[in-house]
């Protein structure tokens, strides 16, 4: 049976109209809108404009399409449909989009963080499908997860279990959701940059060079140049990427001796990474979780590449 399905990707710079078609375990992406974030009045116009010129589009209604599912950067409210504050989308205070989203468009809506959501589209439709408990990380600017445990997406008490990254790994070190040494700071695309900096600030101030990088460019240091650099075989940048993956190992370890699941899904650095990061990760995983646990778990990339946030905010709908 097909089901249409319509997504709403809301984000701090970019938000999205997506549109797909699921067939049983299968969801075919259809057609993607995309427009800037300004300010929220203009933003939600925005949105409920481009839901109704992609319905007009494809002879979509209220009959015909099964639901909307909306993914946004929390902390929000999702059995009451409520935005409230998330630090990338200022001014959106207490939003109620879901029933924004309903009395003007007539379909069923449903909201989730982006990080549960991407975790509902590994779970049906890439890396982890066919499991029972499943654990995603974003692993992208932040460090998000979302947790499907006994066979259902489990958010807590009020949307904040799976804040993985907030966990402190070491009493100093990159700052990472508003703490040092936490995972964040050491899993991330932001960490990453700081933790490049360290390194190279000890060169510097030792006198010596290094290739892809000068004192003067030590600010605009990002996670991709570092990895670039690793790539090409420079040990500084390999050994940059390696502490990395030393602390994803550590937190991993943490969350299968708690939650024992099957499979953990991580995105973003890693999936474009996996080579440079695996087996280090891996080691530390050996060590430190319990191996009853550790050997019925395996460690995936994603499986839904850049797109997953389109199929995030669909599966939102399809759950």
């Amino acid at each position: 049976m097909k089901r249409n399905l319509l997504g709403i990707d809301i984000g701090g710079t970019k938000c999205a109209i997506i549109y797909g078609i699921q067939e049983g375990d299968n969801l075919t992406l259809v057609d993607k809108k995309k427009f800037e974030t300004t300010n929220v009045d203009d933003t939600i116009e925005h949105i409920l404009a481009g839901i109704e010129e992609m319905m007009r589009l494809y002879g979509l209604t209220s009959s015909n399409t099964d639901a909307i599912g909306i993914s946004c950067g929390g902390p929000l409210n999702s059995s009451e449909g409520v935005i409230l504050s998330p630090p990338n989308l200022p001014g959106w205070d207490n939003i109620p989009i879901v029933s924004i989203v309903e009395r003007r468009i007539g379909i069923k809506a449903k909201l989730q963080n982006d990080a549960n959501a991407c975790a509902l589209a590994e779970w049906k439709f890439g890396a982890g499908k066919g499991t029972k408990n499943m654990v995603f990380l974003t692993f992208g600017t932040g460090l998000g997860a979302g947790l499907i445990l006994n066979g259902a997406l489990y958010s807590g008490t009020n949307d904040n279990a799976g804040e993985l990254g907030h966990i402190r790994m070491a009493e100093y070190g990159p700052v990472g959701y508003g703490k040092k040494g936490s995972l964040e700071g050491f899993v991330s695309g932001g960490g990453i940059a700081q933790l490049a900096k360290m390194f190279l600030l000890e060169k510097f101030q030792k006198g010596e060079k290094v290739s892809w990088c000068t004192l003067q460019d030590l600010e605009q240091v990002t996670a991709q140049k570092v990895a670039e650099a690793a790539i090409r075989g420079d040990k500084l940048a390999q050994s940059i990427y390696e502490t990395s993956a030393v602390y994803l190992g550590k937190g991993l370890s943490v969350v299968i001796d708690i939650l024992n699941p099957e499979v953990i899904v991580v995105g973003g650095i890693y999936s474009r990474n996996k080579d440079m990061m695996e087996a280090v990760m891996q080691k530390i995983i050996d060590e430190e979780a319990l191996s009853n646990a550790n050997k019925v778990c395996v460690v995936k990339p994603a499986a839904l590449g850049e797109n997953i946030g389109d199929y995030a905010a669909l599966s939102i709908a399809a759950a």
